[in-house]
């Protein structure tokens, strides 16, 4: 089975990048913002930034058992009715994982660790839109301008793609890339 992680900062093109990576390529889509808030992995809530606080480590071990489901959907979870979405003895060939978290998994559960880029003030009109905060605005710019991401995917030693959203991305090139599909 394979699994590929789609990270980058909030805003960047992840979930829309991630969900046609799954059509295209025949994976499961795994929406780690719904995993969050129906799983014990919120450690409480940023009232500045209006968001849950995730405990990156308790989010570890969910994906890390997610990813282990499907490898073998005959395997018990607690989650699996509720995120995976696997009939009876179905083979999987892989998933996605969408998450600006995702890249704090352990490199050996990931085959490939696309990380999403946007032009600054693409991304900016696009955080403004979801309404975000001046501060939540300025603290997902940075993240952008400084890599956040990507640095930190590199320092856990993922093989990476590098996709920038605000130019047209053809899915078809991207799956011709992918060393096992």
């Amino acid at each position: 089975m394979n699994v590929i992680i789609v990270t980058g900062s909030v805003g960047s093109g992840k979930t829309t990048l991630s969900k046609r990576l799954a059509k295209k390529l025949g994976l499961e889509y795994v929406d780690v913002k719904r995993l969050i808030d129906i799983s014990d992995v919120s450690s409480g809530y940023d009232k500045k930034m209006d968001c849950k606080i995730v405990d990156v480590k308790k989010l570890n071990k969910v994906l890390i058992n997610l990813i282990q489901c499907y490898e073998n959907p005959s395997r018990k979870h607690s989650l699996n009715k509720k995120i995976l979405k696997i009939k009876n003895n179905k083979t999987i060939k892989g998933i996605i994982i969408d998450s600006h978290l995702s890249h704090y998994l352990p490199a050996r559960y990931v085959d490939l660790c696309v990380v999403t880029k946007c032009e600054l003030k693409t991304l900016e009109k696009r955080l403004k839109k979801r309404k975000y905060s001046k501060d939540k605005i300025r603290e997902n710019l940075d993240c952008e301008i400084f890599d956040i991401c990507l640095n930190e995917a590199k320092e856990k030693g993922h093989s990476i793609l590098v996709i920038h959203s605000t130019q047209p991305i053809n899915i078809s090139n991207i799956s011709l890339n992918l060393k096992w599909n």
